[in-house]
């Protein structure tokens, strides 16, 4: 029994003493991958599981944000052309902006009185007027992008695919906000179709039993907002295209930093 006692607490040292070697090995490393060094070594960061596949190994964290700069600017470039142009939200089922709910009830009578071309035209003139405000967006997003800090890379490159549209959403929307809502509610204004249907909705307003059909709702808002939404969309499915596809990377820094395949 004795002997049986000593060879338990002989193994129970060895694993105890064992284990904390081990672990003191393995903080040894971790503190190595955590130290930033200067000739150009990555820190900890770099080595996160789910990045190692899209990012190449020995890059700074200042390489490592000039390229997530360059992959938002492109994003963003890309994006901005694609929505605003004739029909870039209109076409795209994603984005379009629809009639809103409150107006559902609305568009359900004029389709019974054969008027759906009615809402069409008012449905392609919000969008159209989403179309225009796009552009104004582009200068916020590159201001946005010049001050991100090093913190600010470190958080988009351990975050999720669309990490660094989630970054700017944050930053600028308000901004970008303010700049919409003028564009998009001249441009409304100026729509000859808008001004009917805004007219018709008031004129529905005064008839008995249909009144009550008609929620108020403030158009200049709803497709700003809506515009806004579209906008992010397609802003995270390019920032996406980069960290998943070789092709979308269309710069040196984005294929040095990002990795060729």
């Amino acid at each position: 029994m004795a002997k049986k006692t000593v060879v338990y607490f002989t193994l129970l040292g060895v694993l105890i003493f064992g284990s904390a070697a081990e672990a003191g090995f393995l903080d040894g490393i971790l503190d190595k991958l955590r130290t930033k060094e200067d000739n150009g070594q990555t820190s900890e960061e770099s080595f996160r599981p789910g990045f190692l596949k899209p990012l190449s190994y020995g890059k700074s964290i200042g390489d490592i944000a000039s390229g997530l700069k360059e992959a938002l600017t492109v994003g963003i470039t890309e994006a901005v052309s694609k929505v605003s142009v004739m029909d870039g939200y209109y076409s795209n089922d994603r984005i379009r902006i629809p009639m809103p709910d409150q107006l559902s009830k609305v568009k359900s009578l004029l389709g019974k009185f054969g008027q759906e071309h009615l809402v069409t035209q008012f449905e392609r003139s919000m969008n159209h007027a989403a179309e225009a405000a796009a552009p104004m967006a582009r200068d916020i997003f590159f201001t946005s992008i010049r001050e991100m800090t090093f913190d600010d890379a470190r958080r988009i490159l351990n975050g999720d695919d669309t990490e660094g549209t989630d970054y700017l959403k944050d930053k600028t929307y308000s901004k970008i906000y303010d700049k919409f809502q003028p564009v998009v509610s001249s441009t409304m204004d100026k729509t000859f179709v808008t001004r009917n249907f805004k007219q018709m909705v008031n004129n529905f307003k005064t008839l008995p039993f249909v009144s009550e059909m008609v929620q108020p709702v403030e158009l200049d808002e709803f497709v700003t907002g809506k515009a806004l939404d579209g906008l992010f969309v397609m802003v995270g499915d390019e920032e996406r295209k980069i960290r998943e596809d070789p092709g979308a990377r269309v710069t040196t820094l984005l294929q040095d930093v990002f990795g060729k395949k």
